[in-house]
Parts: C-alpha cells; structure tokens; sequence
C-alpha cells in the first residue's frame, strides 16, 4: 500500500502543501495548466528558498499579474454588507499614526504577527485600489470547480475541502453557509491552494496520508474583525479531534486552508509510520524563522508491511496513572467501572515509584471520544493527581463469534481471521461462567466442551 507522511511540525498552510507536492515528484506544469484553465486571473510562481538550512520549494500565487499576500476573509451576505468598498493590493492603510500596525492583514493564510506584518508592509509595493463585489460564494466557487477541466475525483476533493472551510466560518459566525463569501483576492488565492492540492494529491498517486500532531504556533493574528490569538477561530473548528501543540513560536503556523486541507486529506493522525521511503519533499512558508525551518514535509512510500493492508486499522488513546497509596478493595472497583464505561481495556503492572515506594501502574485503552470521561473516572476514583494520555494505532484482526452447542447449553466462540484464515479461537469466558455457575459443572470442563465441539463442526479452522 502506497502511503504518504505529512509532517506539519511547523504547521502548514495551502501554498506550503503546493510546494511539498511538487518538491515530491508532483509535476509543476500539471499545476501551472489547473490553473490556467480556471480562467480566474491567476497564475503560479515556483521558486527554490533555503529555510534555516533546508532547500524547500516556494509557491506565490499571481493575481493579474502581481504577487499577492491574500488572506482568507469570510463576511455575512449583502444584506449586512450593501455597499461597494475598496480593497487594496500590497501596503494597506494603516491606523495609529506612527504606530505601523495595520489596520487588517492580508498576509497569504494570515502567517504572521502583527508585529512581523508591519515589517513586511514596509517593502512591498505602493497600493493601488479597486472596486468589487461582496466576493464568491460557496454556490459560485462550487461552479468554477465543476466547470474545470480537472477530474471528477479532483473536483470532489476541493469542493469537500472548501465546504469544510465554509462550515467552520458559518458555525463560527451563527449564519447559513451560502451566506458565507471569500473576498475577491482571498477567493482565488484559496482556490488555487485548494484545488491545486486535490489534482496533486490525486497525482501523488497514494491510497492513505497520515499526519502528525500539528504546531498551531501562537501570539495573536489581526483581521477585518479584529484582533484573535492563534490558532484563529476557523483552524480551531475545523481541527476538533485532530492533535495539535504550539512549539511557542510568536506566529500563525497553522492556517484555516491548511486546516481544512489536512481535516479532508488526512486519514488519520498518528507518528511516523512504518515504511520504505521512495521520496520526500519540503513545501516553504513566506516566514523564515532563527533556527526553525518553516517547511511542511511529505515523504511518500510504501506501507513497510502487507499486514497493514489486511488487518484493521485504528486510532486509540492509551491513559496511564501511577499509583502508590490505593486501597486495594478499590483498585478492583476502579478496574470494573472503567469497562463497564466502555474502556477497550483495562491493566496493571507493578513499579517501584520515588521514595522506594512500591506501586502500580495503571493503564486504559480507549477509543479517542471516551478519553476525558474515563479520565474524569481515573481522578474521581483513585488518589491519583495526575494523568498521562498518547494516541497510538492499533491493528486488530478481524473477528466474528459462533455458537456451539455443549452438553449444558450454547456457548458463543470468538473467531479471529486473518485474509480468511482463523488465526485464533477461543470460548467467550462470560458465557462459559454462567453455565459453570449455572449447572454446577466445573469452569474448565464447559471451556474444554466448547473447544472441542468447534474443532468438530470446523476441522479445517476456515473463516
């Protein structure tokens, strides 16, 4: 199976993603021609940059010509916006006096401080004006994106992501998601970003991408509706499940497009995964940081084991506790409430703690949305002041269960296979004590019972 690693330790936006794919094989021209054909006044500019020492391929999207430093806006429809307004290209009006601080940012993705925007309006070009409309809805872009010559499955892709972006600003803003609209430059630099992501990852040609827990980065962002902290309110919709954590640089890492393009794209989230790597690429940021190379990195290849292809394949949270001064007619009740809860499963080890104090290590297994209430349990039940979480991927045979019938009653096996083989069998334990208790048979005489009557009825052991 032929994956790709997306790993987002200095977070990602869309331009960044661009730059990852073609510096891992995906052809420039074959995104060059995408957007060409949109027909929407736009045109791409590749170039290589160094980033804190790594070779990295840089995306800049050309709107009519000029390099833009667009940001994603999103306001209400005409009824609240009736009136034309200007929008400036390059430098933007500043408020303040001498201050320096813009009045809004239209840094591509918003990937700077406000601190660090006020330095980088001081070189760009003088502004010039236009007049233009409330910007495209999702109905408009959802047309341009049909419209294209792109492919089914491509077109499919962006218009997931782009409803996702959508869905995250209408919650955010308490309106109806057609009542959603991109500004002018911010409609065309977020479609090229994302449909130019859709027709490369098609092109990559992988069956899974896996990401790695994503760096928000941090500070504040300043916009048309004011000042926020980072990560913005969209990038915080859009990634509700997914890992993130913030290596304290002062700058917006993680943007709304790139979150969108990660929610649609990815998965799942996990580390680096087993694999034999083919290739790699570095997609660069505008930003470049002292000592942090602001890159996204994609590294494709193949699963390093078949298995992964025919075993089931998910995502768990492992809690841990450790424990030294439990009554131990608790530790027993704990156990069984967790399970009763819906924990996977539930064990402990012994360890030897700080002050030569022996105690107990315990750990659960759980499915990722059960984790805060099983630990709520963890804190409420037990002495414990502190509780550690890891997500980890978990392969699981496939499994079925089949009565068979014994001399005091049914008695349900469960079945583990693998590529239609039964790899194990077992009598289920809770139905082989009720008997025992039942009939007042002994418990190993039910289990050996029932494993003796599925070897008869399925000699060959086949699924």
């Amino acid at each position: 199976m032929r994956i790709a690693y997306l790993d987002c330790f200095s977070g990602m936006s869309g331009d960044m993603f661009l730059g990852a794919l073609i510096d891992a094989g995906v052809s420039p021209k074959l995104l060059e021609e995408m957007v060409a054909t949109l027909d929407i006044g736009a045109r791409l500019e590749i170039s290589k940059v160094n980033r804190s020492g790594i070779m990295a391929t840089k995306v800049d999207v050309l709107v009519h010509g000029e390099k833009q430093l667009p940001r994603e806006e999103f306001w209400a429809d005409e009824a609240t916006h009736s009136h034309p307004h200007s929008h400036e290209h390059g430098a933007q009006a500043h408020v303040g006096g001498e201050s320096g601080v813009p009045a809004r940012l239209d840094a591509r993705d918003a990937r700077r401080s406000s601190a660090d925007s006020a330095v980088a309006r001081a070189v760009t070009p003088a502004p010039h004006k236009h007049e233009h409309d409330h910007g495209r809805s999702l109905t408009e872009i959802k047309r341009i994106i049909q419209d294209s010559a792109i492919s089914a499955q491509a077109k499919k892709t962006a218009i997931h992501i782009f409803e996702a972006l959508g869905a995250a600003e209408a919650k955010i803003h308490n309106m109806d998601i057609e009542s959603v609209h991109f500004h002018e430059v911010g409609a065309v630099d977020a479609m090229v970003d994302i449909i130019g992501a859709a027709v490369g990852v098609e092109a990559l040609g992988v069956d899974e991408i896996i990401c790695s827990p994503l760096n928000v980065g941090g500070g504040t962002v300043k916009c048309a509706h004011g000042t926020f902290p980072v990560p913005a309110p969209a990038t915080v919709e859009l990634l509700q499940g997914a890992p993130v954590f913030s290596s304290g640089i002062q700058a917006e890492l993680l943007t709304p497009t790139g979150a969108a393009i990660v929610k649609t794209l990815a998965s799942r989230f996990g580390a680096f995964p087993e694999m034999k790597i083919e290739k790699s690429g570095y997609g660069a940021g505008t930003r470049d940081f002292p000592g942090h190379a602001n890159v996204v990195r994609l590294t494709v290849g193949e699963a390093a084991s078949r298995l992964a292809a025919n075993t089931n394949q998910e995502t768990i949270s492992v809690l841990e506790a450790n424990l030294d001064d439990l009554n131990p007619q608790v530790f027993g009740y704990v156990l069984d409430r967790l399970l009763a809860e819906g924990a996977l499963d539930v064990f402990s080890m012994p360890v030897q703690m700080k002050k030569n104090r022996p105690g107990t290590l315990l750990t659960i297994l759980c499915k990722p949305e059960d984790s805060a209430r099983l630990t709520k349990i963890v804190f409420t039940e037990t002495t414990t002041l502190g509780v550690r979480q890891r997500q980890e991927q978990r392969s699981t045979l496939t499994r079925r269960w089949v009565p068979v019938a014994t001399p005091w009653g049914e008695v349900r096996m469960k079945i583990a296979s693998l590529n239609g083989t039964v790899t194990n069998y077992a009598p289920e334990y809770e139905d082989c004590r009720r008997i025992a208790e039942e009939k007042h048979v002994p418990l190993k005489s039910v289990m050996q019972e029932a494993m003796q009557a599925y070897l008869l009825a399925a000699p060959d052991k086949k699924a």
